[in-house]
């Protein structure tokens, strides 16, 4: 390739942060978008929308624009360096960044900038991402709701004043606004599905092990995984081929071929089978929430060969299995911290330190007989069925001033986190799922749909929810909903209230 710079591109800068992250990289690719131009324009909405959102922790815009020069000057000289080349990244503040703070939204960590990138970072950087700003979190990522005491709380793009979601809150309102093309999450009972259904993104948990993950401290457990956030399925599915990949720090990550997730062959989805259930028959669901279910089943329907519900025997020993294995791994993770008597440990990881304390090994057990159960029976659903949807929340995004749900449709929620079962109980059956963007609730906030399949059937999940989204994008009862940017002139400054240490 010559060294002839890299021509002005004919989209604005608002049209630029709007474009599919597939659609960026295809421009850069050939040349007709310089990457300097694209993080000029990601820096700029930042500047307009986030004082209204408060998505972010740390920034990183000096290097970034740095890099943005350095990943221009490969372009001209035919070194692009992978799938992302140039494109702006979110990393969830949970995930260690090279010399920038990664805090957890704890104030014990406000000032803590790592040495070296947790693995997923840096296998993004290597497919070529820039990394640009790290997304707010809940205090260590514990709970659904991103508020914490270093960074202030998160507000939904479409009400700033309502939850974000969480703990992958900041990475969903930082894509819904447009601030950034892709994001990074993770998630252990919900924490990428819950913030992409109540923002309006796609958020995707991926089937254990398919991404490297060193940092867990029970390697073995399948219960915490990372996963791609994107604004569409095709973005998300172009972000989880440049994740996947085994660690050898990682004893249940596997090898898998990135090319699965890139340009597979389109689904017809009048031939699919679908079963859906609103509750999995254990799960308290807002009737507004069931009725927005419904109209979804009947939308599928409309199209799917087959749509039937599905019945699950599941009783109140799911919950008290994912009480026993949350408690495990957070008592793994924070055993040294709870025995010096440290006082920074927000109120809900101390909630799980003190369930684990009154735990057996019988509980131990137990629970692990559950969840071998749940998984048995969620893989003789998929051997009638191709996908299995219900939903995602159940309940419209509540005020971040309240912490959590303590009551869905009449139930009194045993703890901060029982509100998330629609999710969580997934995560026991350690099947892949994704949460699509599906239109708006009764209240006008964005329902997201939750698409389910077999275990390891990851690419195939995607691009049957990709099948699904493109049948349905012209409807706008059932597209992705966008937030009305205008309305997210005027800043916040009640998101900031939480905040006790300024970073740093």
């Amino acid at each position: 390739m010559d060294d002839a710079p890299v021509p002005a591109n004919r989209h604005t800068a608002a049209e630029l942060c709007d474009l599919p992250a597939r659609e960026l990289c295809r421009l850069m690719s050939r040349r007709d978008l310089s990457p300097v131009e694209l993080m000029r324009a990601c820096l700029a909405r930042i500047e307009a929308v986030e004082p209204a959102v408060n998505a972010l922790a740390a920034t990183d815009f000096e290097r970034a624009l740095a890099q943005a020069r350095e990943a221009e000057d490969r372009l001209m000289h035919g070194r692009a360096s992978g799938l992302l080349h140039g494109l702006p990244l979110g990393v969830k503040d949970l995930q260690d960044t090279a010399g920038l703070l990664t805090t957890h939204g704890n104030i014990r960590w406000r000032a803590h900038v790592p040495e070296a990138d947790a693995s997923l970072v840096a296998r993004l950087r290597a497919a070529g991402a820039i990394v640009t700003a790290k997304t707010n979190v809940p205090d260590m990522g514990a709970g659904a709701n991103t508020r914490n005491p270093v960074w202030g709380a998160t507000g939904n793009p479409f009400a700033p004043m309502l939850n974000a979601g969480g703990s992958s809150g900041g990475s969903a309102a930082a894509l819904a606004t447009g601030m950034l093309p892709l994001c990074t999450g993770s998630d252990t009972g919900g924490s990428l599905r819950i913030p992409a259904a109540l923002c309006g993104v796609v958020g995707f948990r991926p089937s254990p092990g398919l991404i490297g993950y060193e940092a867990r401290a029970l390697g073995w457990s399948p219960l915490s995984v990372l996963g791609p956030m994107g604004r569409d399925v095709a973005d998300t599915a172009l972000m989880m081929a440049a994740n996947v990949g085994a660690h050898p720090l990682d004893p249940i990550s596997r090898a898998i071929d990135p090319n699965l997730f890139l340009g597979t062959a389109p689904v017809d989805p009048h031939e699919l089978r679908v079963g859906w259930t609103a509750d999995f028959g254990v799960c308290a669901v807002a009737p507004e929430i069931r009725r927005a279910f419904r109209a979804r089943v009947d939308a599928v329907g409309r199209i799917a060969r087959v749509c039937e519900p599905v019945a699950f025997t599941w009783g109140d020993e799911v919950h008290r299995a994912f009480d026993v294995l949350r408690a495990e791994s957070f008592l793994a993770g924070f055993a040294d911290a709870a025995a010096s008597g440290e006082q920074t440990l927000s109120p809900n990881v101390r909630a799980n330190l003190e369930i684990a304390r009154g735990m057996t090994l019988q509980d131990r057990a137990q629970a692990h007989l559950v969840q071998t159960r749940m998984a048995r029976d969620l893989a003789r659903v998929f051997e009638r069925f191709d996908l299995l949807i219900a939903p995602v929340s159940p309940l419209t995004p509540f005020p971040w001033t309240t912490l959590y749900a303590t009551e869905v449709d009449g139930h009194t929620m045993r703890n901060y986190y029982e509100w998330l079962a629609l999710t969580y109980v997934v995560t026991l059956a350690t099947p892949p799922a994704l949460s699509l963007p599906c239109g708006r609730d009764e209240c006008g906030m964005p329902f997201g749909l939750q698409m389910i399949g077999p275990l390891y059937g990851d690419a195939r999940l995607l691009s049957i929810a990709q099948a699904f989204e493109t049948a349905w994008a012209a409807d706008p009862r059932l597209a992705r909903p966008r937030p009305d940017l205008t309305r997210l002139r005027d800043p916040q400054p009640s998101l900031k209230a939480l905040v006790t240490h300024p970073p740093g």
